[in-house]
């Protein structure tokens, strides 16, 4: 299995409130050496985590116990720039196994997909609702539910859907990558081979 199965997630949430946040500022360029998954957390958005003698920038979200939880909720136009797939790595390493905004840089989104971390694209009203109501109380609680296809701010019970590809909702409920899925349907192929005509 790839990734942990994706069903029903409940969980506070991590506000980072910036626009355009592209994914040099999520990995930096200088830790893209690893070609394994892992480390990468530690590094995500390490410039502006870290002072340059390695000290916590104390007034970023992650370094901020008041936050805390498996979802990410950040500003318009998440993870553009460079196509690196080092940057989903670094966001589900940290921790965090869905990432909400208004709206998704196309080739991050299709990278988290691809590692078991979930894009939900929400209204630009529907994600000021939810950076208010944490900011308000940071035990604030989000529902994602990938069946239903569908946010949900628990303490007022307002909701939201949102869209994503059949194939890739399918994967992530079984937790497979594209090999797993090969993998899944291997006795389908090998018949469909063996009764197709040469």
């Amino acid at each position: 299995m790839a990734y942990d199965k994706f069903n029903i997630l409940t969980s506070t949430a991590v506000p980072l409130p910036i626009e355009n946040v592209d994914t040099d500022q999520i990995i930096p360029a200088r830790f893209l050496k690893a070609t394994e998954r892992k480390g990468f957390g530690d590094n995500l958005f390490r410039d502006w985590r870290y002072n340059q003698d390695n000290s916590p920038k104390k007034d970023f979200v992650l370094n901020d116990p008041t936050y805390s939880g498996k979802i990410l909720v950040g500003g318009k136009n998440f993870g553009s720039g460079s196509s690196r797939e080092h940057a989903a790595w670094a966001v589900y390493d940290y921790g965090f196994r869905c990432v909400v905004s208004s709206f998704f840089a196309d080739i991050f989104r299709n990278n988290c997909l691809n590692i078991g971390v979930l894009p939900v694209q929400v209204s630009a009203e529907f994600l000021q609702k939810i950076f208010d109501a944490v900011e308000a109380d940071p035990n604030t609680q989000l529902e994602v539910s990938l069946p239903e296809q569908k946010i949900t701010l628990l303490p007022t019970g307002e909701s939201e859907s949102f869209d994503i590809n059949g194939y890739k909702k399918n994967n992530m409920m079984n937790g497979f990558d594209d090999i797993d899925y090969l993998l899944n349907i291997k006795k389908d192929i090998e018949t469909f081979a063996a009764n197709t005509p040469l």
